[in-house]
């Protein structure tokens, strides 16, 4: 069964909703976005959110020893990295901590000779934050576990699913005018887990 991330939260009610619904991960953006989180609020929703829970940190070419305190400190448990970072950048982050890595990788310029080493990947439109989806059909064979993301919601979810993601990311598909909808986030989870 595949899991679920609900992504770009930044309000204390968007730490509610997610702890009840009780989606697999949680993502909080830290590059320059409209959904940009502080490291201060992202700490306070840390203390929040049900360690049961995992936190993810979005960074986009970050500085290693940002990604690094923050994991070690317990506000995030895993990195989503959506920039320039190459194998250098990875194995300098690895040799500080052990923090599991998604690497986001741009469908629309997809080069297999290109992928970095990473314990997951994630798959997206473009550069990311885009609420666009691409062609799910284009899905290339990958050596490690992918989140599938990019323009998911509840309409298109099961056909999401049908590509056998690790985790299905969700952002802008659980949102009403720009902020986090509650009954969406619960919808959402819920079908992704199969019940009713």
């Amino acid at each position: 069964m595949s899991k679920i991330k609900i992504c770009g939260l930044f309000r204390e009610c968007d730490a509610e909703y997610v702890n009840e619904a009780m989606p697999d991960f949680a993502g909080f953006v830290f590059a320059k976005s409209k959904r940009q989180v502080g490291e201060a609020m992202a700490l306070h929703l840390r203390e929040i959110i049900n360690p049961a829970i995992s936190c993810v940190g979005v960074f986009v070419n970050a500085p290693v020893e940002t990604v690094v305190k923050y994991y070690k400190c317990g506000m995030i448990q895993m990195a989503q990295l959506h920039g320039a970072e190459d194998q250098t950048y990875i194995n300098d982050l690895k040799a500080q901590c052990d923090v599991p890595i998604i690497k986001a990788l741009n469908m629309e310029q997809y080069d297999e000779n290109s992928l970095v080493s990473a314990d997951f990947y994630l798959l997206d439109h473009g550069s990311g934050g885009t609420g666009k989806s691409f062609d799910w059909s284009r899905i290339p064979k990958l050596p490690k576990p992918y989140f599938l993301a990019g323009g998911i919601r509840q309409e298109n979810l099961r056909e999401a699913l049908q590509t056998a993601p690790f985790a299905v990311d969700v952002s802008s598909g659980v949102e009403t005018d720009g902020v986090k909808d509650r009954e969406k986030i619960r919808r959402i989870v819920t079908i992704v887990r199969g019940t009713r």
